[in-house]
């Protein structure tokens, strides 16, 4: 009798574990009892800022132009250049724009014109730069000051002379530069290009990240997310698969959990009085309000952290205050999940330092800084510079150099009126600068040209993770190589996600007039596919 060949049994799998320590030395984004307040002026953050950075700014220049040929000098205040003599001034820069929303015109426009559709952006041939501080405004002008690439808030310093007709004529310009970091690795990395990873160990730890899940929209990716929980569970795909998933630790949802609400059609004319009367089971009117993308959305949350941690931040489209920074979502909201200490609400943006233990492989600890945000500070920069040249994430990269991840706050970006600091200031340059609901996945390596103290040069990864409800996109990282990876998800013939053309490219300047909608991608043929772009 022949034999019979024994059943091949899986490999047990471990999943991977990181813990996450208190991050020391970074602000807190928790607005108290302390700090909240709202009768003081925004003024307060633009001199708390230049305070806070003109040291910086003024080393920088030091060191840059110490050895320039015309000998400059510092000129404390920006009224007090003289004329024809190089100097170099230092403050708080500001885009006088006329394409910019201006409050005081919506008020004072004819109500009962309709308002013409919102510009998608705001800069244009006609804008000024200024440049400020205590003292007052001046203008800079020149050709190199047309290529910089500048955004209302931030602070640089600017070497130049000032024009017969009391404009200041640049000619280069400093920035506060990168920040130091705490943890620096030997290891080095390719600096240029998308800087994505080839293969990597499979013993390291993964972190996942996700945004725009976009739970409760019209047209919900509701396979593709399920197809996601599955993945993160180990509970799809084969072999090759479920390894993959049992090297991430944890996930991150940086933002957009929920769709935007959208007009219900009943206005404030209606009969309030009879709809006080109206019976609302379970306290909320059912006409108006659906529980029902809550509830999905704690499904889905409960399922996958049974199994590994997760962080969740809110959104632009969230229920969470519009200001920056949002505070976390309400534990409550989510149900059975909020019982699970595997399960974190987080404020956006925040910072967590994620340490990973010795591995099998006898690899040594180490710790990583995450500084997260869900999107609002870059989209709305985006807003104001001409692309091209300027891309998403060139524009990311440069907000490490201005030590400052929301410059244009509180300009035209809503925040909290803080009055003695300015926690959206960059103090220590994080190991992974995660910004989430953008249009492509794009990363890069940032290095600082400039040595810290100890000889070491600044690095970070910066990531762009993409709308999930669109892409379909899940975004890994390895803490230990910080090397970047994707896997998409997608169901032939549904839409929702799929978007697989997901690189960062340079994207063409929009006309005022509205955005046109995106045509439906066609979706590739694998249900799973693991992509290293």
């Amino acid at each position: 009798m022949p034999s019979i060949d024994p059943i091949h049994e899986p490999p047990s799998l471990t999943r991977s574990t990181t813990v996450v320590f208190d991050p020391a030395g970074n602000p807190s984004f928790q607005i108290t009892a302390a700090n909240k307040s709202y009768k003081h002026q925004y003024s307060n953050i633009y001199f708390v800022r230049l305070r806070l950075l003109r040291q910086f700014v003024e080393e920088r220049a030091r060191k840059r132009w110490g050895n320039h040929q015309s000998n400059p000098i510092l000129v404390p205040r920006v009224l007090e250049v003289v004329k024809s003599r190089m100097c170099y001034i230092i403050g708080t820069v500001y885009m006088d724009m006329p394409l910019k929303p201006n409050v005081i015109e919506d008020l004072a426009r004819d109500q009962s014109i309709p308002p013409p559709p919102p510009n998608s952006k705001f800069h244009s041939p006609e804008d000024n730069v200024m440049l400020e501080d205590e003292s007052g405004r001046i203008q800079l002008v020149g050709e190199y000051i047309k290529n910089a690439r500048l955004v209302t808030g931030v602070i640089v310093g600017a070497l130049g002379a000032e024009t017969p007709s009391g404009d200041f004529e640049v000619v280069d310009l400093c920035y506060p530069g990168m920040a130091p970091q705490e943890s620096l690795e030997d290891s080095q990395q390719q600096e240029d290009g998308m800087d994505i990873d080839d293969d990597s160990s499979n013993s390291d730890e993964w972190i996942a990240v996700v945004s725009g899940l976009g739970v409760g929209s019209s047209s919900p990716p509701d396979a593709q997310i399920q197809m996601l929980v599955e993945y993160l569970t180990g509970e799809e795909g084969g072999v090759a698969e479920q390894v993959s998933a049992a090297q991430i630790s944890r996930l991150i949802v940086a933002g957009n959990s929920l769709a935007q609400l959208l007009p219900t059609g009943k206005g404030e004319s209606d009969d309030i009085e009879s709809s006080s009367k109206k019976s609302k089971r379970y306290g909320y009117d059912a006409t108006t309000f659906s529980p029902h993308p809550v509830l999905t959305l704690s499904d889905y949350l409960h399922d996958i952290a049974s199994t590994l941690p997760v962080h969740i931040l809110p959104g632009e489209s969230d229920p969470s205050g519009t200001i920056l920074p949002q505070q976390a979502l309400p534990k409550a909201m989510f149900g059975a999940v909020a019982k699970l200490p595997t399960f974190s609400c987080e404020t956006n943006p925040t910072y967590l330092r994620l340490g990973c233990q010795s591995g099998v492989s006898g690899r040594p600890p180490l710790e990583r800084n995450l500084l997260i945000n869900s999107g609002q500070p870059l989209d709305d920069m985006f807003k104001y510079l001409p692309s091209p040249p300027n891309t998403r994430l060139s524009i990311l990269e440069s907000t490490l150099k201005w030590r400052h991840m929301a410059p244009t706050a509180p300009d035209t970006l809503w925040c909290h009126p803080y009055f003695g600091t300015d926690p959206f200031i960059i103090t220590t340059t994080p190991d992974l600068y995660i910004v989430g609901n953008q249009r492509r996945f794009a990363t890069k390596i940032v290095v600082d040209q400039d040595k810290n103290g100890e000889g070491s040069k600044a690095r970070c990864r910066v990531v762009l993770v993409p709308e999930f409800s669109r892409t379909g996109v899940l975004v890994l990282i390895n803490l230990r190589s910080l090397d970047a990876r994707t896997v998409t998800f997608a169901v032939q013939g549904m839409t929702g996600a799929g978007d697989t053309d997901n690189v960062e490219q340079p994207e063409p300047p929009v006309t005022p007039s509205p955005p046109p909608l995106e045509p439906a991608s066609t979706a590739p043929k694998s249900s799973l596919s693991s992509e290293y772009l």
